[in-house]
């Protein structure tokens, strides 16, 4: 009697575990057909809810990896596929936008150069207070304000602001003489603090979108001081945004296919070894 129930309880055994096989094998094979029909995301998730529900299941884990890693080539070669489709056409719009623009690079000091609007290069802006903004081969952006008095007013920030009582403001950045800088000439002082990245992003997209609107420029941190954008440096401004999202496209592309050549190389060498 005992010898029977042991049978029946390894024969219960055995079917279950059969029975979880077939299961296992039948999401492989759903994940495989959602795979050949382009359907990736479907088919990572198919093969989560495998590792998950079967993590005993050696055979069909096995087959699992292997089909991941065929998702990872996949998905890397259409990465390089697409950047390939559009960096043309975003390489041939930089290019009509930078006519605007002057490249200054001091290759001593700087691995990355910057885009300026002509009308807002130093010497054609000197014994002014003026917004002006930049943007390097990267397609990041900055902002920089500029004081130029009888006296100092050792700002730190700026706030924009329109008639209807919208506004923003830069991150406020303390005199340190590199991004917020003073010097003196001729008895007139002159500040220029530079807002880097998300230091100056809010205030860069308020001008931009509000470009056609009367826009006030308070400088903050210090004495008050208030000076009106003038249109010339709003148009300046719209210009260098409208480059600067180019460049970061084409920036983000090649970087995007950088790393899917190094993911298919990698994927390659593991998939080769393994069937040696």
């Amino acid at each position: 009697m005992k010898k029977s129930i042991a049978c029946l309880m390894l024969a219960t055994a055995l079917a279950g575990c059969n029975n979880a096989a077939k299961q296992a094998q039948e999401r492989l094979d759903k994940a495989r057909a959602y795979y050949e029909n382009n359907e990736l995301f479907a088919a990572r998730s198919e093969i989560d809810s495998l590792r998950a529900k079967f993590p005993k299941e050696f055979d069909a884990l096995k087959g699992a990896l292997t089909l991941m890693r065929e998702i990872d080539l996949k998905e890397a070669e259409r990465n390089i596929a697409y950047c390939d489709s559009l960096m043309p056409i975003r390489l041939h719009e930089s290019d009509s936008l930078k006519a605007g623009f002057t490249f200054e690079k001091d290759t001593l000091y700087e691995e990355i150069g910057n885009y300026i609007w002509r009308q807002q290069t130093i010497e054609r802006n000197v014994q002014r207070c003026y917004v002006r903004c930049g943007v390097n081969e990267n397609g990041e952006m900055y902002l920089a304000s500029v004081y130029f008095g009888g006296k100092p007013i050792d700002h730190t920030s700026i706030k924009v602001s329109t008639p209807d009582g919208l506004y923003a403001e830069t991150a406020s950045i303390p005199y340190d003489g590199g991004v917020n800088y003073h010097f003196k000439d001729m008895g007139n002082t002159t500040e220029v603090v530079t807002y880097k990245a998300e230091k100056g992003q809010d205030a860069i997209k308020f001008i931009y979108d509000n470009a056609d609107k009367r826009i006030k420029v308070e400088y903050q941190g210090g004495k008050p001081y208030v000076i009106y954008m003038a249109d010339a440096d709003k148009k300046a401004l719209v210009a260098t945004y409208n480059l600067a999202t180019a460049l970061s496209d084409i920036y983000q592309m090649t970087q995007e296919k950088r790393k899917a050549l190094k993911r298919i190389a990698y994927l390659n060498h593991r998939m080769n070894k393994e069937e040696e």
